[in-house]
């Protein structure tokens, strides 16, 4: 595939069960990839092809996100179905790093959810153009118009309809075209008879009038369509060309519609990803120079250039380590030899594949703009590969903090050498999942982003590496900060025959909300000397990762040094740290220190009638309501939540409202524990040091 023009590299995102999974099913049937539809929860046991881990088959969810890659009318597009659930976002983060286009899929009956604006938050951080799809017009409640509405008042998104649909609910026929100025019908067996026809009579005003807001708002957007709605010389191409300009310079979202579960109005959506989402030539892509101080480069997109590629994902094949890998320039070719740009190792491409979720095709090489992937090479996720002719590094990719950790304990010795080899490939093929011991107790603490992300590396550990494991209640990564502004004064002595130590510091330490930690040197004429300053910086930042209420990470503290002395021959850097840790210990205590919790933000969704339920579940869990609405008989209640108060919450909600609600929840802010709960947490603390020490 040399022609650039003819690549599209997109991902499907959305909030968890909006028909990702479904969709990219219909997508991999009408190019032919795949001869049968199954369902993601099919009575006929199969699964979609997407999702390969018997995990994901029996929760019915996507885990991991699956790449494949079809055909569709002479282009080559590369698909990757993503998660849905808040708790394998960096899955939905690494996907958007290396796509070029996406499409956002959203429910028509609930619209705008919570992870929708995760997912779109995370396109904006990448720059990723996107085609809006609603889908499940054919379920009752379905409202395509009010889910255009809620694109533009809660993502702030431009949204632009391109179809209106002909009939809903259960009479969901098919769309009309606001573009062509055509109805079109989907028939047999898989949708796949389509049959273009004239606008129902009930329907042409409807269709003129939203047809004239599309081009109003294109004209905006784009002058030749401007000059030619003037001169009533309006042509499709025109059209569908400021679309295309307007969509990715992310001036605005085309909206499309249609029923992935029923068949209908897939096959639009694969000419919309043609003609509107970018090819690889069309994005900016940048890296930096490793030999010029991190200097942006652009990279080219051209197979005569350097090669630059992008390792955004890793698997543990049967054939050793699978990394996935994105070709940003140049040509990665099987047999050539590559270069790790961060450890600096050269490896030999030895087989090079293109995938199809689980299974692979073998390649002999591929060119910019291509996803494939790599057997057997070593490096992590992230890693950038260069021919050696440059040396360059892809930015990284946002990974946000864990939130949520579990003691593990392996049942027996056999369970302990494998339950080691586990996690060495998990925090290889996932940054968000961490693994550290404790360095009290020795045990083995692993953080994710939700129970639901601990509970899949549980049993993958079970299953996978037969390592049984015994859990302990889950940890909360409180957080320890200060209230007030205090001055210190210390003076670190110790003389211990021949030379001694001699370090004497003073300034002040005091809250700073915009930052974990900040030094500020305001020494003046000399009485620190300046070669000592740095350590007195290393002593303060070495107290930070245990605070002395509850051993918590401290942060938003911010230390100035303004006041000092030192000893000819007795100073030293060690001295001065030892002296920083010193003020801290003696001036913490007294800055009015504080315990943070992590709040979530929660937004649970069910039948009206449960309202009242779901709100007092999570008031009791001492949430703060930021809103409620109701909708099509359907309530959605926002809220702010701490996370020790959410563990068990699914069980809860499950038996309050019969099994009907489903909630998500993500990562909002910290905030101050409240004074009793804190005391508890300060007692505990204490208790579990005695026994420690015992």
């Amino acid at each position: 595939m040399s022609d650039l023009a003819k690549i599209r590299n997109i991902g499907i995102s959305a909030h968890i069960d909006s028909g990702k999974t479904t969709l990219t099913e219909r997508i991999l049937f009408y190019t032919k990839r795949i001869h049968a539809i199954h369902d993601v929860k099919g009575k006929d046991g199969v699964g979609a092809k997407m999702d390969s881990m018997d995990l994901e088959r029996e929760r019915g969810i996507t885990i991991q996100s699956a790449a494949t890659h079809c055909f569709w009318k002479g282009n080559h597009i590369n698909i990757i179905d993503t998660p849905g659930h808040v708790d394998f976002t960096i899955e939905v983060e690494r996907a958007l790093r290396v796509l070029d286009g996406a499409i956002l899929v959203l429910c028509g009956v609930a619209g705008v959810q919570s992870q929708s604006l995760t997912v779109d938050r995370q396109m904006r951080r990448y720059n990723v153009p996107r085609i809006a799809f609603v889908n499940k017009l054919d379920r009752a409640g379905a409202n395509p118009l009010r889910v255009k509405d809620q694109l533009k008042e809660k993502l702030n998104l431009n949204s632009v309809l391109l179809q209106l649909p002909i009939g809903l609910e259960d009479k969901f026929e098919g769309i009309v075209d606001l573009i062509k100025m055509r109805a079109f019908r989907f028939y047999g067996d898989n949708g796949e008879d389509i049959r273009e026809g004239d606008i129902p009579e009930d329907m042409k005003a409807d269709a003129q009038k939203y047809r004239d807001i599309m081009l109003d708002e294109l004209s905006l957007h784009d002058d030749a369509l401007a000059e030619a709605i003037l001169e009533e010389k309006v042509t499709e191409e025109l059209i569908v060309k400021a679309i295309r300009l307007s969509t990715i310079a992310l001036k605005i979202a085309p909206v499309m519609m249609g029923s992935a579960y029923k068949n209908k109005a897939v096959q639009l959506l694969l000419d919309g990803v043609n003609a509107y989402l970018p090819n690889p030539g069309e994005v900016e892509n940048a890296a930096v120079d490793l030999d010029k101080n991190e200097e942006k480069i652009i990279l080219t997109s051209s197979d005569k250039d350097p090669l630059v590629a992008l390792a955004f994902k890793l698997e543990d094949g049967r054939f050793g380590q699978l990394s996935y890998v994105r070709v940003y320039q140049g040509v990665l070719a099987k047999g050539s030899e590559i270069i790790n740009t961060r450890t600096g190792k050269k490896h030999k491409v030895g087989r090079l594949v293109r995938m199809h979720s689980d299974e692979q095709e073998d390649i002999d090489s591929s060119d910019p703009g291509d996803i494939v992937a790599m057997f057997g090479i070593d490096c992590n996720s992230g890693d950038t590969f260069v021919d050696g002719r440059v040396n360059v590094a892809m930015t990284s990719m946002f990974v946000p903090d864990a939130v949520i950790s579990l003691t593990v304990t392996p049942k027996d010795n056999k369970a302990q050498t494998n339950m080691s080899k586990a996690l060495r490939r998990f925090t290889k093929e996932d940054p968000t999942f961490r693994v550290s011991a404790d360095p009290e107790s020795g045990e083995t603490i692993i953080a994710g982003m939700g129970e639901l992300h601990l509970d899949v590396y549980i049993e993958r550990m079970k299953r996978e590496y037969a390592a049984e494991v015994v859990t302990s209640p889950p940890r909360v990564a409180y957080r320890e900060t200060i209230t007030r502004r205090v001055d210190y004064s210390y003076t670190h002595k110790k003389q211990t025959g021949g030379s001694g130590q001699y370090g004497k510091i003073g300034g002040f330490m005091e809250p700073w909300p915009e930052a974990n930690y900040v030094f500020n040197d305001d020494i003046v004429g000399g009485i620190v000397p300046r070669e000592f300053i740095p350590a007195v910086d290393k002593g303060f930042k070495s107290m930070l990762a245990k605070g002395l209420l509850i051993g918590a990470p401290v942060v938003n503290v911010a230390v100035t040094l303004n006041d000092g002395g030192s000893h000819a021959v007795d100073s030293s850097d060690i001295a001065f740290q030892e002296a920083a840790r010193g003020a801290w210990r003696e001036t913490y205590p007294k800055a009015g220190p504080q315990i943070l919790e992590p709040i979530m933000k929660v937004s649970v969704e069910g039948p009206v009638e449960f309202q009242g339920g779901m709100t007092g579940l999570l008031m009791q869990r001492r949430g703060l309501i930021l809103s409620t609405t109701e909708s099509d008989g359907f309530a959605h209640v926002d809220a702010e939540v701490p996370l020790s108060e959410m563990f068990g919450f699914s069980t809860t909600l499950r038996s309050a409202t019969q099994g009907k609600a489903e909630f998500t929840m993500e990562f909002a802010k910290y905030s101050a524990v409240p004074s009793g709960i804190g005391e508890e947490l300060v007692k505990k603390f204490k208790a579990e040091q005695e026994k420690a020490k015992k």
